[in-house]
């Protein structure tokens, strides 16, 4: 690899107009394919392996429009409803594009308001559905106009009213901008990992459209993978122009620099581009399309920005000369002071032991919350009051009760008597948790008999899982519990056991790169630990903010919720591959200052001054990209950010700069210990090696 790497370094360097025309090539590649045979994304919610996913299919086969997207309107005012207006405004409904039925309104007790349920003819994934509540808008703005208020609920508005703003990618490109001219002192050094970046960004992006042409793709897709891809884009770029600078100081031409950058950080690109893909190929594991497709549409991304990395760099160094290096440096200028990093790494590494129980125990007060931790998919009543949809769901808590907001349908096949249903009906009706038994009505074709269960409780309540299993148990064969909250309960089930399955296979794997890599059996075994940890530390910081409530309020978040079931197995398997990265540019460098002295300590000293700095800078970034994320609306998506966040943070302080050098020092040479016969089984891979193989330097 190091002889094959060095050569398209120094050819790409080289040739610089030939890479910049291939690449203009690739993207007219890519975007052509993309207009003919790509398209837009597209959610596939149908889960076969949850419990719920039958029911709903029955009703798909038996009833028209059951199982399709739905749409709630709620009409307040201060004086009871007028029936006029109520005709007005189902006839306007009913004439929507799609809509199949419109229920008859449900008035509360003082009449002042009515609920009416809007029924579709397609599923809220439809591409003509999905994200778009123009129609309703329309149809109630007569009702606006006559002073009633008119909040949206349901699947249509719940995916239409908390789009995305984009700050989150703006704040990392002007974060990032701002922090590597700080931490290098020059202004190209700071712009050519983030050209970079965008470059395979925008590859990646016409690679995910033509993805979505091919298979179903989430809408939440794109974000992930921006956020990941710009994130080790800048990374990446960021490892090589560091290494770049090093050889220009030591006086190569920029074509060498180039080459031998290339065959250096080069091989820990690669590397930690692959760690990435397995942590993101473990997302299939989950058994959830939307995950599938979080994980290809990102590995996309990865690939786009690890190729741009590797070639697209060397070309913008090549043109930038000795502009990448500081102002001072190419005046001459020299510091005598040592690096922060230098002295810091010195200093942990005289007394380690204090410093690795200190930060052990940080860690782990941090994640001492995640044994509180409860999951749910998602509710509209945890939104903002600034979304529409968060309001409809207060005033149907107010005007009918909480678990009016729920979604309980029981669901009786062909096989089962009229007895057996009237029985499963009053068994139902009395559970001490449920409010509300609707009448039994029977399918147009008569082959199916349903009814509505309404609960004493929110979706989001942690007595929800128990309800589920409860009316389970009283439905005879041939009868089926589904709708929302059922379904929802199903998918946090799974995912709370897939996870496990999900860690299992991304550790393992990860272990084995790492022990391939670095011949060692401790090193592994320690990152995975480390960055096991950095995961439940993230989970616990999410507990307490969101679950608990410390400090929401900062967020714009006005009350308590659960942690979205979503986040757990997503956080874990994008955060494992970024501390993997970290983890490979560290003890690579390490690796490669052990076999030049043979000194253990003295070793991580010096790997951590040569990458103490790349590291905190990569790190700020991704923190600045993914707090900008959790500026959003959406609750989602800001669980998402602080949650990737603080895992970042924490990886790069205190496992980074001060376990890692911590418990290094404590094991000394025991670090790089392997059994000679697993040291035979194990295939070779070197990274960060020096390129023996090349050809003899060529210098200024």
């Amino acid at each position: 690899m190091t002889r094959l790497l060095y050569r398209l370094g120094r050819g790409c360097a080289a040739h610089p107009w030939r890479v910049l025309a291939g690449w203009l090539l690739v993207f007219a590649t890519v975007f052509t394919l993309a207009g003919t045979v790509g398209g837009p994304t597209q959610e596939n919610w149908d889960v076969p392996g949850a419990r719920a996913q039958h029911g709903i299919d029955l009703l798909r086969q038996h009833v028209p429009g059951a199982g399709n997207a739905t749409a709630r309107v709620v009409l307040h005012g201060d004086r009871p409803v007028a029936p006029a207006d109520l005709t007005t405004l189902t006839h306007r409904l009913a004439t929507m594009p799609h809509a199949a039925t419109v229920s008859e309104p449900r008035l509360s007790t003082d009449g002042d308001t009515a609920v009416l349920e809007v029924g579709y003819d397609v599923p809220v994934t439809d591409p003509e559905l999905f994200g778009k509540i123009g129609a309703l808008d329309s149809a109630v703005e007569p009702m606006k106009d006559a002073g009633y208020q008119v909040e949206l609920n349901g699947d249509v508005p719940e995916n239409a009213t908390s789009p995305m703003q984009g700050r989150g990618e703006l704040i990392g490109i002007i974060a990032a901008l701002l922090i590597l001219l700080f931490a290098f002192g020059s202004v190209v050094s700071a712009g050519l990992p983030i050209g970079s970046a965008l470059v395979g960004l925008g590859v990646g992006a016409g690679g995910l459209t033509v993805l979505a042409g091919l298979t179903d793709v989430s809408t939440m897709a794109p974000t992930v993978a921006t956020m990941v891809g710009l994130g080790v884009g800048i990374d990446y770029a960021l490892l090589l122009v560091t290494r770049h600078a090093e050889f220009l100081r030591a006086g190569f031409t920029p074509v060498e620099a180039a080459g031998r950058a290339t065959a250096t950080a080069g091989r820990s690109v690669v590397f930690a581009a692959g760690t990435v893909l397995v942590s993101l190929m473990g997302l299939r594991l989950a058994g959830l399309p939307t995950y599938t497709s979080f994980g290809f549409a990102t590995a996309i991304a990865v690939v786009g920005v690890a190729a741009a990395s590797l070639t697209v760099v060397p070309v913008l160094c090549r043109l930038a000369g000795r502009r990448v290096l500081p102002r001072g440096v190419r005046r001459e200028r020299t510091r005598s002071r040592e690096p922060f990093t230098a002295r810091w790494a010195a200093r942990v590494g005289r007394r380690p032991l204090p410093w690795a129980i200190g930060a052990a125990l940080v860690m782990v007060m941090l994640a001492l919350p995640v044994l509180d931790l409860r999951t749910w998919p998602g509710d509209p009543g945890d939104q903002s009051q600034s979304v529409t949809t968060r309001r409809a769901h207060d005033l149907i808590a107010a005007e009918f009760g909480v678990g009016a907001n729920t979604d309980y349908t029981v669901v009786a096949g062909p096989s089962v008597s009229d007895a057996g249903v009237e029985q499963a009906h009053a068994a139902v009706a009395a559970l001490p948790g449920v409010a509300e038994v609707g009448p039994v009505t029977a399918s147009p074709d008569g082959a199916l008999h349903v009814f509505r269960v309404v609960p004493r409780f929110g979706d989001s309540d942690a007595r929800t899982g128990g309800l589920v299993a409860d009316i389970r148990a009283e439905l005879p064969s041939g009868v089926e519990l589904t709708g929302r909250t059922p379904y929802f309960s199903d998918i946090t089930g799974m995912l709370g056991a897939r996870l496990w399955i999900v860690i299992a296979f991304v550790v393992s794997v990860s272990m084995l790169l790492l022990a391939m890599v670095f011949r060692s059996v401790l090193l592994p075994v320690k990152a995975a630990a480390m960055n096991l940890l950095s995961v439940a530390a993230s989970y616990g910081v999410m507990v307490a903010v969101f679950q608990w409530g410390w400090g929401a309020g900062l967020l714009g978040v006005d009350h308590s919720f659960p942690v979205s079931a979503w986040m757990p197995v997503l956080i874990f398997a994008v955060l494992f591959g970024l501390s993997m990265d970290y983890e490979v540019f560290l003890l690579s460098r390490v690796r490669e200052r052990w076999l030049d002295s043979g000194d253990a300590r003295g070793s991580v000293v010096a790997g951590l001054t040569d990458t103490g700095r790349v590291i905190s800078a990569a790190a700020a970034i991704m923190v600045a990209v993914f707090l900008g994320f959790a500026s959003e609306v959406d609750w989602t998506v800001k669980q998402l950010g602080i949650g990737m966040a603080v895992a970042v943070f924490l990886d790069a302080t205190l496992v980074r700069m001060v376990l890692v050098p911590a418990t290094m020092s404590l094991l000394g040479r025991w670090n790089w210990w392997l059994p000679a016969w697993l040291d035979r089984l194990l295939p070779t891979v070197s990274v960060e090696d020096d390129p023996a193989e090349l050809e003899e330097p060529v210098r200024a």
